[in-house]
């Protein structure tokens, strides 16, 4: 994939009833085959971002402005943060931030992120804080999310540690103490960065190609690749395909943001979040499946 330096673009994709007609099929798709165990209309989100046309990207979406815990889908956020701070002299390149950002994103290593929140926001995880040195801290946690309030991204909460055990000290105290009360994102905010990445706008072209890197994926069936992260859409997509994404799953849920670019070149953007079916991998497949044969059966230009 190549990234595009210095486009003009900006981020306004136009709504296309072609495109949300796809996303609709796809929705229903997955409602009928998964009527047993129950999906609720409730329990997932979908956004679509065609890319045939770079400088006009159209979208469609069901549910893509509810806010989700969004499992580990959260560190492409951070990964973002991350090289803008190092775009402006904020951090020091070094090996083991750069360690730091693979494991984050190639292996999702919650370590890893815990490392770089740390260096993003100058704060520490640790025992309890007196009230105004925990307000003074929390302000610094907020960090991430500034920037990306600066930039128009609406609806997301970036300030905490993804964990698997649980918060201790002054995180349980931030918990308690502020609201929102865990991470949260829309898939439509997620799309929106993965396009940006895509096209080179997240910072800059030659930091959105690094980003990309680490989120390549190897989707074939045969491939002895390990990264579970594959998994996720990857089976749902035809031969030489290409795949670059950032997968989260909990107990309780299971994310994919995805960037796909089909064999004739057709790239898109897919973010599928799930709720209350951590363990049917086939629900991704389903809509990505779906997404997948709509946009090879739709020739003509997206309106």
């Amino acid at each position: 994939m190549t990234t595009h330096a210095g486009s003009t673009m900006s981020y306004d994709p136009a709504a296309s009833p072609e495109l949300q007609a796809i996303v609709d099929r796809a929705v229903g798709a997955a409602l009928a085959r998964f009527s047993e165990p129950r999906l609720e209309t409730n329990q997932f989100a979908v956004t679509l971002v065609d890319l045939r046309d770079l400088e006009r990207p159209v979208q469609a979406s069901y549910r893509g402005q509810e806010m989700i815990y969004p499992a580990s889908v959260i560190k492409l956020f951070y990964l973002v943060a991350a090289h803008q701070w190092l775009e402006e002299g904020r951090l020091e390149d070094t090996a083991e931030l750069r360690r730091a950002m693979r494991d984050m994103i190639v292996e999702s290593y919650n370590e890893a992120t815990h490392y770089i929140v740390d260096l993003l926001t100058g704060t520490t995880s640790g025992p309890e804080l007196p009230p105004d040195e925990l307000e003074s801290w929390f302000q610094k946690r907020d960090a991430v999310n500034r920037y990306f309030a600066s930039l128009g991204y609406t609806r997301i909460n970036a300030n905490k540690k993804p964990w698997c055990e649980g918060p201790y000290g002054r995180e349980t105290q931030a918990i308690k103490a502020f609201d929102p009360k865990r991470n949260a994102l829309t898939t439509d905010a997620t799309a929106r960065l993965l396009v940006e990445i895509v096209t080179g706008k997240a910072v800059s072209a030659a930091r959105c190609r690094q980003m990309l890197e680490l989120m390549k994926r190897d989707p074939r069936p045969d491939s002895k690749d390990s990264d579970s992260q594959a998994k996720f859409t990857g089976p749902a997509l035809p031969p030489d395909a290409r795949l670059w994404s950032k997968a989260g799953w909990t107990s309780e849920t299971r994310h994919d943001a995805a960037c796909i670019e089909l064999p004739d070149g057709h790239t898109f953007v897919l973010v599928t979040f799930t709720l209350g079916h951590s363990n049917e991998p086939g629900i991704i497949h389903t809509v990505a499946r779906e997404v997948v044969r709509g946009l090879q059966d739709f020739k003509s230009p997206l309106r």
